[in-house]
C-alpha cells in the first residue's frame, strides 16, 4: 500500500511541475516539440499498420481465390 501512495504522490508533483512548465514560453515550446514528434511517430506506425494490413488482406484474398 506504501508503494502505491509514493507512486500516486510522484505522479501528483509531475503533474504539477508539467503544469508550472507549461505557463512559460520555454515550456511551452519543449511541450510543443513532444507533441510534435509523438504525433509524428503515431501517424507513421498507424500507416505502418494500415500497409500491413493491407499485405495480409490481399495475400488472404489471393489464396482464397
Amino acid at each position: 500500500m506504501k508503494k502505491v501512495l509514493w507512486f500516486s504522490a510522484g505522479i501528483a508533483v509531475g503533474f504539477v511541475i508539467a503544469h508550472q512548465l507549461n505557463q512559460t514560453a520555454q515550456g511551452k515550446k519543449a511541450f510543443g516539440s513532444i507533441e510534435a514528434k509523438v504525433k509524428d511517430f503515431s501517424d507513421a506506425f498507424v500507416e505502418g499498420y494500415h500497409e500491413r494490413e493491407s499485405e495480409l488482406r490481399s495475400s488472404i484474398g489471393g489464396a482464397t481465390k
